[in-house]
Formats: C-alpha cells, sequence, structure tokens
C-alpha cells in the first residue's frame, strides 16, 4: 500500500462494557477454535494500526435494530 491507500476491513468490533454482545460470543468461539485468535476492541484496532504505521479513522457501525 501507498501512503495515501485506504484499507477498509468488515470485522466485529467488540463493545466496552459488560453488555452482552454477539461480537463478545464469537470471540469465546474464536478462542476455543484458533488458538490466539480474538475478536478485538476499538482501542486494540487503533493500537494495531499504528503498530503497522497506519491509523483507524472511521468505525461504521450497524444498527441491528433498524429496518
Amino acid at each position: 500500500m501507498t501512503e495515501n491507500d485506504k484499507l477498509l476491513m468488515v470485522e466485529m468490533v467488540i463493545p466496552e462494557g459488560n453488555a452482552p454482545s454477539l461480537g463478545k460470543l464469537l470471540d469465546l468461539e474464536m478462542l476455543m477454535l484458533f488458538l490466539h485468535a480474538h475478536e478485538r476492541t476499538e482501542a486494540e484496532y487503533r493500537v494495531l494500526f499504528k503498530w503497522a504505521g497506519g491509523s483507524l479513522t472511521r468505525i461504521c457501525r450497524q444498527n441491528p435494530h433498524r429496518k
């Protein structure tokens, strides 16, 4: 990728706190099926992108209650 390229990722972002979430269930499944695999929070994605030399600019959340 060049400096001006953008990357679009479609991922489950785990919400902070203890509220129930489908992503948290998927996180447990990944942990059991694949060693060291897990879903990430927004903060974890920011650290990951910074480590890779990029930045997280926007998260578009899907509203499951919207029709």
